[in-house]
């Protein structure tokens, strides 16, 4: 299904010449990409629809080898009713049917959401433990939480925050400062048997940034790579933030970039974040749809094909970034 109010974004991706697929048969787990149908809310991303068939179309045409997908929490479809602190779990109901969706084999053989992580305050402390509970009853693909955190590291949002680890689920964070990594490093290290997931190399990614500002995303990183119960994921770099686009945007460019010229460009923030979490705490994502505003799907797990490849990474490294990891993190029959 073609819906208008994607039009824009459509057009970008299919005026691109489809590049010949690389390593087929590669397995891939893309740990993180998002659903949602934003055709009545402000939203700043060009996809205004992404549900199962337009992931799936992604995926099919792609000509990867994608045999599970992670939900990344988003706000999609939050309840429009009951207790406030609840409806996050609306998000879950829904992804849990888009799970089922691509269960019965309809739509492709890739199965989506095996693992979701979606919302809840932890600010509340204690008092979070029933949204928790909730999340899990929607769904048995239920597997942590993406939320903010305060400064603070205050005791009652801590408290809340131990409570992942009583119900086995990882935390995923995202920030387009990456001064906020040494702060996560201090609430990893405070709670070592919680899952701590680095989003979009823990910050904007700019190829264009200046020596020092690139050597400081480098320093945080190493900070919070020193926890050994944390992990990077390794995408999102196309991806604006705020007002901010990169240089290769769809509103900057008549065309998409190749896959050759996102390597060219983005490697040095790959490399770094590889050798500072070694490559089994290291999973690439698509962070689709907000990626497709700069590379189509096909494209850019031919760019993460080449970063391994110009990384030379042994075949056992190259199955850690593209599924081990993932497999492990989210605990996904691989």
């Amino acid at each position: 299904m073609t819906y208008p109010e994607n039009s824009n974004i459509e057009r970008f991706i299919s005026s691109e010449e489809p590049e010949a697929v690389l390593e087929p048969d590669l397995p891939i787990i893309d740990p993180h990409h998002h659903l949602w149908d934003n055709r009545v809310a402000t939203s700043i991303f060009e996809q205004t629809v992404y549900l199962c068939e337009e992931i799936m179309a992604d995926i099919n045409e792609s000509g990867h080898n994608i045999t599970q997908t992670v939900f990344a929490q988003c706000g999609a479809f939050f309840r429009a009713d009951g207790p406030k602190d609840m409806r996050c779990v609306g998000e879950t109901e829904f992804v849990q049917g888009i799970a089922a969706m691509s269960r019965s084999g309809i739509y492709g053989s890739t199965r989506l959401c095996t693992g979701i992580f979606g919302s809840a305050d932890l600010r509340a402390g204690a008092g979070v433990e029933p949204v928790l509970e909730a999340h899990l009853a929607a769904s048995a693909n239920f597997r942590g939480i993406r939320t903010a955190f305060p400064s603070d590291l205050n005791q009652t949002y801590l408290d809340g925050f131990a409570l992942l680890a009583k119900y086995n689920l990882s935390f995923d964070h995202y920030s387009p400062d990456f001064e906020r990594l040494p702060t996560l490093a201090k609430l990893a290290a405070a709670h070592p048997e919680v899952p701590v997931i680095v989003n979009h190399f823990g910050g904007t990614v700019d190829p264009d940034a200046d020596a020092e500002t690139f050597a400081r995303w480098r320093e945080c990183i190493d900070i919070v790579a020193a926890s050994p119960n944390t992990v990077v994921k390794l995408g999102g770099a196309q991806m604006r933030a705020g007002a901010w686009e990169p240089s290769f945007h769809m509103h900057k460019q008549d065309t998409p970039l190749s896959s050759e010229a996102f390597c060219d460009l983005l490697y040095p923030y790959y490399i770094a974040a590889i050798e500072a979490f070694g490559p089994d705490r290291c999973m690439f994502e698509s962070n689709f749809p907000v990626d497709r505003e700069c590379i189509s799907y096909r494209t850019l797990w031919n760019m993460f094909k080449r970063i391994a490849a110009k990384a030379g990474l042994s075949a056992d490294e190259k199955a850690s970034l593209f599924r081990g990891t993932a497999a492990r993190v989210y605990r996904l029959e691989d």
